[in-house]
């Protein structure tokens, strides 16, 4: 065991008992039998406190400058059990064979002098006096010689814990998961659910809902939400593997594989809210869990766009049957990997007790109820309206610009502004009735941006985008337009009409340059409109979270006057064109065009 010093790059080995051991002699010639893996653990209630494990519990208040054994040997100290591995012929001890030692090793949440201790050879301990005295609390039923190779104390109850232990190196592979709720006065077995050839590593408890449990076998992970009474496998793509431990961080299941590396279930706002079985017609919009505003910058371009959504098949909520994501691109579910970045986006879950013939709606609102977007099943790849659980993910961005008819290309912008930190609602609407829960997007704890300057950014941003859809809406008219003329003037032969057609398309062909970019597509060959300069304003005012910069604010105001020289033009100028090609046109009998 080393203290590693971050500022010097030197490492201290403060290993409790430095003396060479276990290269050669059984377990019999130690003095503290320290097993391969011992448990390593700083106190909860007092950062100076360290604890670690031989057959003894060892403290030290100097970081391993000292230590002091503050229990007996808590294991059975079987003589059979500590001599050499492998017999006198075939010797192979590194220390990896350590037996009867300490393997778990918990401390209470609520209670500073509470120790629960478990040992590879069966027992389970408790001290409620900070290791002065010990007393064995080892499930009745459980069968001797067992590993207790996880004790996790509930964070929600005090006295209440909970053990999983395995016997597969006795060739008997029944789970054995035990619950507590009174320091071990009494335990319950809770393995109702669990194959009986499917043993048992790992048991957690969510701190986020009492009696969520989580248990690791040696095939995957299952999930009880009656603090054990049920269990039921969590289906997904997590391949089927030992797990060796769990971690419940925030709102996020970490799951440790034997061989198959780390994966985060990134999510578990569904299983917290998790009560009961949809009645048919109903549905539920689960409550976000709170969503921290944080840029993810890329190496490469493209602007930011909604996440297509995601479905899940949890089947209906009868609090039992779990899946993991299942993507939209994918036909199996999808744990989050652990070396993906995370998303960027806010998730909203919600069930469907069946199948739905109606468009279902979900509506981002502020809090004072004013919509900000929304989203429909009837539009292609937005909404799922499956039975079961979905997932939907919103970027967090209001509507984007007014697109140009017929552009798909770079400068599209499909999304504005991102919310500013606060509260929002969103409403989940199922066949006229609407369900809604409360959210909260949260600013980046790095950003030093203040609430104003939050809000400043976001209106000039809104005030861009509203800019770019007049001139969007401009140039879409302008095209709409030369199309008209231009058609009218084919089915004519009136000298009169097909010249004031040509002089109507030659002034939008002068124009179009003006407002966009008519050669793209071919490089830099043309120069930019204002609808690549008000697109690269907003980009440039997005680019992070600071107030407009005055230079900004100087380039919206002359972008500006520039567009209202166009409209004024298309009001005007171009309108008494219009206004001429009109009166010839009413005269031969035809519609007059009216788009300006």
């Amino acid at each position: 065991m080393t203290l590693y010093n971050h500022r010097t790059g030197q490492r201290w080995i403060i290993t409790a008992w430095p003396e060479l051991y276990g290269w050669g002699v059984g377990a019999e010639r130690l003095k503290y039998r320290f097993q391969w893996t011992f448990p390593i653990m700083f106190s909860r209630h007092d950062p100076d406190v360290l604890y670690v494990c031989s057959q003894h519990l060892h403290r030290s208040t100097n970081l391993g400058a000292s230590f002091e054994a503050v229990s007996p040997d808590l294991t059975r100290n079987d003589p059979e059990k500590l001599k050499a591995s492998g017999g006198p012929i075939t010797r192979d001890n590194t220390g990896a064979e350590v037996y009867c030692n300490i393997f778990a090793l918990a401390e209470c949440p609520q209670e500073a002098d509470v120790l629960w201790a478990g040992t590879d050879d069966g027992l389970v301990h408790i001290s409620r006096d900070t290791g002065k005295t010990w007393r064995e609390i080892t499930p009745p039923d459980l069968p001797e010689w067992a590993l207790i190779s996880v004790i996790d104390v509930s964070a929600h109850q005090a006295g209440a814990a909970y053990v999983a232990a395995t016997r597969y190196k006795l060739d008997d592979c029944k789970p054995y998961l035990y619950k507590t709720t009174d320091y071990g006065e009494s335990w319950t077995a809770i393995t109702n659910g669990i194959p009986e050839r499917e043993f048992t590593r790992v048991i957690r408890e969510d701190p986020n809902r009492r009696g969520l449990l989580y248990a690791g076998t040696e095939t995957g992970i299952y999930v009880s939400f009656d603090d054990g009474e049920n269990w039921r496998r969590m289906r997904g793509n997590l391949p089927v593997c030992p797990i060796h431990d769990l971690v419940i961080k925030d709102r996020d299941l970490v799951v440790a594989t034997h061989g198959r590396s780390f994966w985060i279930l990134d999510d578990l706002s569904p299983l917290h809210q998790a009560q009961g079985e949809l009645h048919a017609g109903n549905a539920l919009l689960f409550a976000p869990a709170p969503k921290v505003r944080m840029r993810v910058y890329y190496t490469f371009g493209g602007w930011d766009s909604s996440y297509p959504a995601d479905t899940v098949d949890f089947g209906r909520i009868d609090t039992s049957v779990v899946a993991f994501v299942n993507r939209a691109d994918s036909d199996r579910p999808q744990l989050l990997n652990a070396g993906a970045n995370p998303r960027e986006g806010i998730v909203f879950w919600y069930c469907l007790a069946g199948e739905t013939d109606e468009a279902i709606t979900l509506n981002i609102r502020s809090a004072d109820g004013g919509l900000i977007r929304s989203y429909s099943s009837a539009a292609d790849g937005e909404l799922s309206a499956a039975a079961g659980i979905n997932r939907f993910e919103w970027n967090m961005r209001y509507p984007g610009a007014v697109a140009v008819d017929g552009v798909d290309g770079w400068w599209e912008r499909p999304d504005g502004p991102l919310l500013v930190p606060g509260e929002y609602v969103a409403e989940l609407v199922v066949a006229g009735e609407s369900c809604r829960q409360r959210f909260e997007v949260r600013a980046d704890p790095r950003v030093e941006a203040t609430a104003e300057e939050y809000e400043q950014q976001f209106e000039m941003l809104l005030a861009i985008r509203d800019r770019l859809s007049q001139n969007n809406e401009l140039i879409n008219k302008l095209l709409r337009l030369r199309r008209q003329v231009e058609t009218w003037a084919a089915r004519s032969d009136d000298d009169a009409l097909q010249a004031a057609g040509k002089e109507i398309a030659a002034e939008v062909e002068g124009r179009l340059p003006e407002l966009i970019n008519v050669g793209f597509t071919e490089s830099q060959l043309y120069a930019s409109g204002l609808h690549e300069k008000f697109n690269a304003l907003f980009e440039s005012v997005d680019s992070a979270d600071y107030a407009p910069p005055q230079q900004a604010r100087e380039v919206f105001a002359q972008l500006s006057d520039e567009l209202d020289g166009q409209l004024n033009y298309a009001r005007a100028d171009l309108g008494e064109t219009v206004a001429d090609f009109n009166a010839r046109v009413r005269e031969l009998g035809l519609e007059a065009v009216d788009l300006l």
